[in-house]
């Protein structure tokens, strides 16, 4: 790569957001709407390179548009793709409201139970939330927080899902 860019990326790298700001500006021509730092620094360095080095063909840049438009882009087969035959084909019921029940959370009527501080914790799953001691919640998270004192993911808390790091 040119020593002059890699000088330019260099100094880029002890800008602050203002400053940096101010360089996308003029690099790109236009005010950005980010003011994530690290954000502004690879684009503004990628644009740098791009100058010298060339910048993407327009078959590669109509290749990317391709990849990036996920209107058509599905997670999982559409319904009755596999057949009626197929033993996985389950008719589930579709919540169009945007929130869809979470998959890693048993079936409504099980016992979830944690052993914490010597006290057994039992929380029976509904269809719609969760009980404990009683009274209803709308997430393990609460009844993790009433329990710990602490902010708990749920899930983790419960066993239902392992923490991750990263």
């Amino acid at each position: 790569m040119d020593a002059s860019v890699l000088t330019e990326i260099n100094e880029l790298r002890q800008l602050k957001v203002i400053a940096l700001r101010a360089k996308y500006r003029e690099v790109f021509g236009e005010e950005s709407r980010s003011a994530n730092r690290q954000f502004l620094f690879r684009r503004i360095a990628w644009r740098l390179q791009a100058r010298v080095e060339g910048d993407l063909s327009v078959r590669a840049r109509r290749r990317a548009l391709d990849l990036a438009d996920d209107a058509d882009l599905r997670i999982r087969a559409p319904d009755g793709f596999f057949g009626e035959s197929a033993p996985s084909a389950a008719v589930e019921s579709v919540d169009r409201t945007g929130r869809g029940r979470d998959r890693r959370l048993p079936a409504a009527g099980t016992l979830l139970t944690r052993q914490f501080e010597n006290r057994r914790i039992v929380v029976k799953v509904l269809e719609d939330g969760f009980e404990y001691q009683s009274q209803r919640y709308r997430s393990l998270s609460a009844i993790a927080r009433e329990v710990t004192g602490t902010r708990w993911n749920g899930l983790v808390f419960f066993g239902c899902a392992e923490r991750r790091n990263g």
